[in-house]
């Protein structure tokens, strides 16, 4: 299902929310336009490969799709990348730590000239008559991980943060959150365990409030729509312990 999340004539932005079998773990993935040019974010592996190909088709025969961008280095972030280098005359974004790895996700040779590492400071994306900035998440939940800001619309595609990966599609998951303390729950395990520190959820959430947005939309479950919705999440970003904060010896020990 594609659903538009914003469309002026020029530029739009459009949600894939259920793609995945029920073996795979929900995700989404997203097309931005702008003047008959396109970026795929988060594309996902082979599980959904044939049917994005075919939903997202409707808006890329008459664009071209300039880039694939890799927010990190998991398989249901890029490992269809082969496919879509295939098929496409597409560059492929990435965070510069995962470069050489992502290679691993195609045959020998196909990321010639194709490839771009996101330095760890992050950049700026030309994409038609405007650009997608890369913001520096690392540790939220990669190593080197990147989120994408459009600043047209002023969504930021967040990737993990503010994920609930193991939402049902019964949930309706192409519909923000309207009830923040009802939905945090479906949220609270996977940060918990997936997010490296409080220490990087605190800079995190510093960084985002200096940035103009008004909609967060993750790669799994629900988007969080709003001022006040999203200074709500960031609240509860900044105090939340997870991660290394929650480790003990306990966890190391010789089975």
């Amino acid at each position: 299902m594609a659903v538009e999340l914003y469309n002026n004539g020029t530029h739009q932005v459009i949600g894939f929310y259920d793609l995945v079998p029920d073996d795979g773990v929900q995700s989404n993935q997203f097309l931005v336009i702008d003047d008959k040019h396109a970026a795929l974010i988060d594309p996902g592996g082979d599980l959904i490969y044939n049917d994005l190909l075919m939903c997202a088709y409707h808006y890329l025969s008459n664009n071209t799709l300039d880039y694939v961008i890799g927010s990190h280095q998991d398989p249901d972030i890029l490992s269809s990348l082969e496919k879509w280098l295939s098929e496409s005359d597409c560059k492929v974004i990435v965070p510069a730590i995962w470069e050489r790895f992502v290679a691993h996700c195609a045959t020998p040779g196909k990321f010639k000239n194709r490839i771009t590492g996101i330095p760890d400071n992050g950049m700026n994306i030309p994409l038609g008559n405007t650009y997608l900035k890369a913001i520096p998440a690392h540790f939220l939940h990669s190593a080197g991980n990147f989120q994408f800001y459009d600043p047209v619309t002023k969504i930021l595609f967040s990737g993990d943060m503010g994920a609930s990966p193991f939402l049902l599609y019964s949930e309706k998951v192409e519909q923000p959150i309207d009830n923040f303390d009802d939905y945090v729950c479906n949220m609270e395990s996977f940060h918990r365990r997936y997010m490296a520190n409080n220490k990087v959820c605190r800079y995190w959430a510093n960084m985002i409030r200096h940035l103009d947005v008004e909609w967060i939309v993750p790669q799994h479950g629900k988007s969080i729509k709003g001022k006040d919705m999203i200074e709500r999440f960031l609240k509860w970003v900044e105090e939340l312990k997870c991660g290394t904060d929650l480790v003990t010896q306990k966890n190391y020990q010789i089975p």
